[in-house]
């Protein structure tokens, strides 16, 4: 009966996994580990479900896609679990200026 008891412990890990909580400054961490040259703000109002702001010159040539792909591969098996959702703004240093030079709110 060796099968059931890995199940058992799987279950378990899992729910272990699931009861940790994120908060916004750790997502935050996590992206500025993952993406190169990075900028980041991110709120969260119940630290599971979370939006980020995001400015790196990694995104150049990258389609909107391609650049929310770059910032869930930098939280890994989190998204989905301890990150529920995740709302993403993803930015050039350079489209950034220009909407910072409009009056858009700053990136701290």
């Amino acid at each position: 009966m060796i099968a059931p008891r890995v199940a058992t412990l799987s279950v378990r890990a899992a729910n272990v996994l699931r009861s940790f909580v994120m908060d916004p400054q750790q997502v935050a961490a996590l992206i500025r580990q993952g993406v190169p040259d990075v900028r980041v703000e991110v709120q969260s109002e119940d630290n599971t479900h979370f939006s980020a702001r995001v400015v790196a010159a990694a995104f150049h040539g990258l389609r909107p896609l391609a650049r929310h792909q770059l910032v869930y591969r930098a939280l890994g098996e989190l998204m989905g679990r301890e990150i529920h959702a995740l709302s993403i703004e993803a930015y050039t240093p350079e489209e950034w200026n220009a909407r910072s030079d409009r009056g858009e709110p700053g990136l701290g």
